[in-house]
């Protein structure tokens, strides 16, 4: 079926949202649980700990005994009270990556303490768009602390005045709310989103939107999670790849099928790059990514890096594509930013 879908439900008496393009699972998020690690967004009031020497960071202090990493340890003030803010999903037994650059983020508007000016934006190009996105920002935060700055994003565009006003306001009082309460022991201020409210926030507008008690029934989501669920998965033309992740990487093998033309290692490869970030996408995979690609002739990598790079480029500085090993495999280091849905449904 052509065209996009916002599905929101429940799988496993856990809040789960899918986008579908085209009758394909685009993206999937599903809430971890209460036993998982904090996700990113949640912002602590943590107690500052012990420099790490040699590592160019610091061990603080969240609620319950637990530990987070802050890289960079300037300013740090052992046992003294700070805001940070989780940037990406901890691994198993190791602490929670923050931040102190915290920000206050929703679908139209991102509050920045100590990062002050009225920014729109670069999506947004239309002059009479730009000056009521302006005039809504300034009188959003008339009065407002003067170290206090906001970002309009692109889903402002098109967006009614009282829309955009409210989400300004919502974020300006949280902010405002947070940084009066810096004292005290470590604490969980605000929490991260559910998979519906990052759905909300993130996601582009859909064709059809299903927030209904028979979504996932309605538009056969969960034969699509089983699907994301297979380490196979079909490639245009015959070939395939495996995705298995391990404790150390995720790798990935690649495999032409029946097809043993000269040019089906390139074919197989190539038909990978474009289809890889949607799948690392809706199984939650991430950190390090080795690839081991069918054969091909060494003057055609520079082809098959062109399709990754061009397939990665929507994910921005979350995604690093590091290159070839002396083996021939292509190593490649992903943001964790979800846990993986095979551990959430497992």
């Amino acid at each position: 079926m052509k065209g996009t879908v916002i599905a929101l439900g429940e799988v496993q008496g856990k809040r789960a949202a899918a986008f579908i393009r085209d009758g394909l699972l685009d993206d999937f998020l599903v809430d971890a649980g209460e036993d998982a690690p904090p996700v990113p967004g949640a912002i602590f009031r943590a107690k500052g700990g012990r420099s790490l020497k040699g590592m160019g960071g610091a061990l603080l202090d969240l609620p319950n005994g637990e530990k987070a990493y802050l890289r960079g340890n300037k300013g740090l003030k052992p046992g003294a009270p700070m805001l940070v803010q989780v940037t990406h999903i901890a691994e198993e037994g190791k602490a929670v990556p923050v931040t102190t650059r915290v920000l206050f983020k929703s679908k139209f508007a991102i509050v920045t303490p100590d990062a002050p000016g009225l920014n729109i934006s670069r999506q947004i190009s239309e002059d009479e768009e730009l000056i009521r996105l302006h005039d809504l920002a300034a009188e959003g935060m008339e009065g407002a602390d003067e170290t206090m700055g906001l970002i309009l994003r692109s889903a402002c565009e098109g967006a009614t005045d009282d829309e955009i006003a409210e989400d300004i306001s919502a974020m300006r009082g949280l902010c405002e709310a947070v940084l009066a309460d810096l004292s005290g022991e470590p604490e969980l201020l605000v929490d991260g989103s559910d998979a519906w409210e990052v759905a909300w926030r993130d996601w582009p507008k859909a064709d059809i939107f299903d927030d209904s008690g028979d979504a996932f029934d309605n538009h056969g989501v969960h034969e699509l999670i089983d699907a994301a669920l297979d380490p196979c998965v079909p490639l245009k033309g015959a070939g395939s790849m495996f995705i298995e992740p391990t404790r150390a990487l995720v790798a990935v093998d690649v495999n032409t099928g029946g097809d043993f033309s000269t040019a089906a290692g390139l074919k197989a490869n190539i038909a990978l790059a474009r289809d890889l970030p949607r799948q690392l996408r809706l199984r939650g995979l991430a950190g390090q990514i080795t690839l081991d690609l069918a054969p091909m002739a060494k003057k055609d990598r520079r082809q098959f890096e062109h399709s990754l790079k061009a397939a990665f480029k929507p994910e921005g500085h979350d995604t690093v594509l590091a290159g070839w090993t002396p083996l021939g495999h292509f190593e490649i280091q992903k943001k964790r930013e979800r846990v993986p849905i095979a551990e959430v449904l497992r």
